[in-house]
């Protein structure tokens, strides 16, 4: 496998190593507190579900759907952005229902790259960012995934010391895995930079649901006026209506941008199974009180998991958005790095997390935790966790050195 071009290109795929441990201990009995994925263990809304049922095995829909989408879902999507965010979308040119916003960013990528162009692309940020563009034969620049001043100071440097210059801009906040939410002043120079630069934007935003504070929510890209001229933005049903199977998204803003995504998609796929497209539909015009709900409930597990992992020893920042939380790992395990830390956690506490540096280089010194088990669970994580650090310097001294990095 390795001589083939483009999977040379990818490097291992680091959650696999702690998946498999997980998997061993699973095996052996162990009873593994899993937060690691970000697969949301929420059930879909019912009037969703009721939606499929009903649509399910008539010779009209089990037929090949439409790759960009079918109108009513389509028209949907645009009706949401203009309630959520006041963006008028023509869902005939702007909207592009994807096979989850994952695919949709690969894509893209594959429509928009040629062979050596340069991307800029958040570091840590979610694999696909960068993979996307790698698999389509670009090459990436690292940026901040911070959105404050000092972004524009390294991308800056980033795109006078491109060879060649840089096409396009990847950005993603509230942020997987990071937390980080952008405000509407940051998007507005981000599209100033983008238009000064001739740079494409694409602005992955599918945690514009899931966040904390009701008087803040996180904006949208697009909100920026003239954005539309530069930027794609990529949404998703996943967790802000637990449909992450489902595999349904979004990409909208720039015509020209998505009628090449819809060429691309029109030669790999039918688009999704269009009882799916219709309960979709049925969930971004229906009530929107299981959306708070949803929030509700991963507050409820952010705040105890921020205070039951700091009396484990444990300071974990309080994530305003997203359904992770972005930790560093503890100083005396920090030298280890994480995947080692990760695998440690697995096997000395039966408590998954995702390491950082399945995000990127600069994410070596954290680990991702995800809200996806219930409080009781997450308590239990925590006495797990405390266990493990209580007994440490007297298990792990011949293991591990455990000291910090010079």
């Amino acid at each position: 496998m390795s001589d083939f071009y483009r999977i040379k290109r990818l490097p291992p795929y680091v959650f696999e190593q702690v998946n498999r441990i997980k998997a061993a201990a699973r095996a052996n009995g162990a009873d593994i507190i899993d937060l690691g994925m970000g697969n949301p263990d929420l059930q879909a809304p019912q009037h969703v579900i009721d939606k499929l049922v009903e649509t399910v095995g008539k010779s009209r829909t089990d037929r090949y759907s439409a790759s960009k989408g079918i109108t009513g879902l389509r028209r949907a999507q645009a009706a949401y952005y203009e309630r959520r965010f006041g963006v008028k979308l023509n869902p005939d040119t702007q909207v592009v229902a994807t096979l989850g916003s994952k695919e949709g960013f690969a894509n893209m990528a594959q429509a928009i790259t040629a062979p050596g162009d340069v991307i800029l692309v958040p570091n840590p940020s979610y694999p696909i960012h960068a993979f996307g563009f790698l698999m389509a034969g670009g090459v990436i620049r690292s940026v901040p995934a911070e959105p404050t001043p000092d972004f524009f100071v390294a991308a800056e440097r980033a795109v006078a010391h491109s060879i060649p210059k840089p096409v396009a801009l990847v950005v993603c906040y509230p942020s997987n895995p990071t937390a980080y939410v952008a405000s509407l002043d940051f998007y507005r120079d981000l599209v100033a930079f983008a238009k000064k630069h001739e740079l494409i934007l694409l602005s992955d935003l599918a945690y514009s649901e899931v966040y904390f504070d009701d008087n803040d929510p996180p904006p949208s890209i697009l909100q920026v006026p003239g954005a539309i001229d530069v930027a794609v933005e990529f949404t998703s049903m996943s967790k802000t209506f637990s449909m992450a199977g489902w595999r349904m998204g979004f990409a909208v803003g720039n015509d020209r941008l998505l009628a090449a995504l819809a060429r691309v998609k029109s030669y790999l796929d039918y688009g999704a199974f269009t009882p799916i497209q219709v309960a979709a539909t049925a969930a971004l015009n229906g009530p929107d009180d299981c959306i708070r709900e949803m929030r509700a409930t991963y507050k409820r597990r952010r705040d105890v998991m921020v205070d039951a992992f700091a009396k484990a020893g444990w300071e974990v920042p309080v994530p305003t958005a997203s359904m992770f939380a972005w930790a560093q790992i503890p100083e005396q395990f920090r030298s280890m790095g994480s995947l080692e830390f990760s695998k440690l956690l697995v096997e000395k506490a039966d408590v998954a997390v995702a390491p950082g540096i399945g995000f990127g280089e600069h994410g070596d010194d954290y680990v991702r935790i995800a809200l996806v088990e219930n409080e009781q669970r997450i308590r239990q994580a925590a006495r797990n966790i405390r266990k493990f650090f209580d007994q440490a310097d007297q298990t792990l001294h011949n293991v591990v050195p455990l000291v910090r990095r010079g």
